[in-house]
């Protein structure tokens, strides 16, 4: 299985599972899909509930309001992309969410696993917290499909942001602006999920930004 953390805390929480996982008998091996981008950490306590969350495939890092209308998913070096857009689009949309996922394969192994046994999954309590048919962006620097599922898990409108073209060279603000994950690009496509969840008559109230 494999995993991609933005956070040296989550990714010392999973070394250490990892280590366990890899001298079960019935064990799996384990995948890190790291990046060498300097990130701002941000001082928080693991307790249980995180670390499980972790390993799980996904936590909400920004909560997201009674009747959420919006949530953006990121996954690995994209986070200071997503908390900023983030960070703007709850000027207009306050209640909305901000998804960290720090495993696209266990999350939607986890899924697939649910759905065979009638159960509910990760993906579907976590999606729980927002409003029926709330609009999703997920962004992360990989093809736009690894997480475009998250949309099928309950039925939301979903705009999957991603890498599907490669050969470009540059810094990293000019090629996730050509590849269409930088901030603006976020931004604009919350904007284009709400205005999908519109027309479906979930009622987002957006503003201009």
């Amino acid at each position: 299985m494999s995993f991609e953390p933005a956070y040296a805390d989550e990714l010392a929480v999973l070394l250490s599972w990892a280590f366990e996982e890899i001298q079960r008998e019935a064990g799996q091996s384990v995948y890190f899909r790291l990046s060498t981008r300097p990130l701002e950490q941000p001082r928080c306590q693991i307790d249980l509930n995180l670390a499980q969350a972790i390993v799980g495939g996904a936590y909400w890092l920004q909560e997201p309001g009674p009747g959420a209308e919006l949530a953006i998913a990121y996954c690995g070096a994209v986070v200071p992309e997503a908390l900023a857009a983030h960070h703007i689009v709850t000027e207009d949309i306050p209640q909305a969410g901000l998804l960290a996922i720090t495993s696209p394969d266990q999350l939607h192994r986890d899924w697939r696993a649910a759905q065979m046994k009638g159960a509910v999954g990760t993906a579907e309590r976590l999606l729980a917290a927002l409003r029926p048919g709330a609009a999703i962006v997920t962004v992360g620097d990989f093809h736009p499909a690894t997480l475009s599922w998250l949309g099928a898990v309950a039925g939301n409108p979903i705009v999957p942001l991603g890498v599907d073209r490669f050969g470009q060279s540059g810094d990293i603000p000019d090629l996730y602006q050509a590849y269409g994950i930088d901030t603006e690009a976020i931004i604009d496509a919350a904007a284009r999920a709400c205005l999908t969840a519109l027309r479906q008559g979930v009622g987002v109230e957006t503003g201009d930004y």
